[in-house]
């Protein structure tokens, strides 16, 4: 299992997560054990650590989430990301929701990528869970790789804002530093209605990246393009 998570990984994160590769080796020890006893751990081990596919250098907006979603299928490497298709999550719902409310914008679809590709770092505190089982991996070691990738982060200056929703993604508020935050209740059908609905993420964000001279993201779900025949 030795460096088993360069494997995929863009070049600077694997430079920048290099302090953590005993614990990351740690944790693809323990998921190896896991899935010889029949357990079956999600995402996917191929999509494990896709949010640090994108280069570190190209981040612009944190957003972090708790642990992937355990219901098979649903997981796929990015924070509140599923599959293009799949149904949303009740979490990505309400995303959704708040997003049309803030800006107007529409996601017609639950794939993020198109954030992850504009510079939107989709990284959840704890990067694999057992299926049916939300939270179980909370002390296998993940802990220390995610703080260590947002102190990379804000080691490496340059324009940054911080999205934290709910108290797990919180709890990293310490390792911000002078870091613009947007911080409110989780988009759980639990606690959405308070404090999420009505935050506004979407705008505060893309006000503080134009105040950063920074291009906006794009939220929406893109408009495929229509091919000439």
């Amino acid at each position: 299992m030795s460096e088993w998570w360069r494997s995929g990984m863009a070049p600077d994160w694997a430079d920048a997560l290099e302090p953590v590769a005993g614990d990351l080796d740690a944790i693809g020890a323990t998921l190896s054990r896991e899935h010889a006893n029949g357990v079956e751990v999600l995402p996917a081990s191929q999509l494990i650590l896709r949010a640090f596919q994108r280069p570190l250098a190209d981040v612009r907006v944190l957003i972090v989430g708790q642990d992937p979603y355990p219901t098979p299928g649903d997981a796929v490497g990015l924070s509140f990301s599923v599959a293009p298709g799949a149904p949303m999550p009740r979490s990505l719902k309400n995303i959704a929701t708040e997003l049309a409310a803030d800006t107007s914008q529409s996601l017609r679809d639950g794939d993020l990528s198109h954030w992850a590709d504009q510079g939107v770092l989709l990284l959840n505190r704890f990067l694999t869970v057992r299926a049916g089982a939300a939270g179980s991996h909370r002390r296998i070691g993940w802990e220390a790789v995610t703080d260590h990738a947002i102190r990379a982060l804000v080691a490496r200056g340059g324009p940054l804002v911080a999205v934290l929703w709910g108290r797990e993604a919180q709890s990293v508020t310490p390792l911000l530093g002078d870091v613009p935050i947007i911080a409110s209740a989780h988009p759980s059908p639990l606690s959405a209605r308070r404090g999420f609905f009505g935050s506004r993420p979407f705008s505060r964000v893309n006000a503080l990246m134009t105040a950063l001279h920074e291009t906006p993201i794009a939220w929406a779900t893109p408009v495929p393009s229509i091919k000439e025949p």
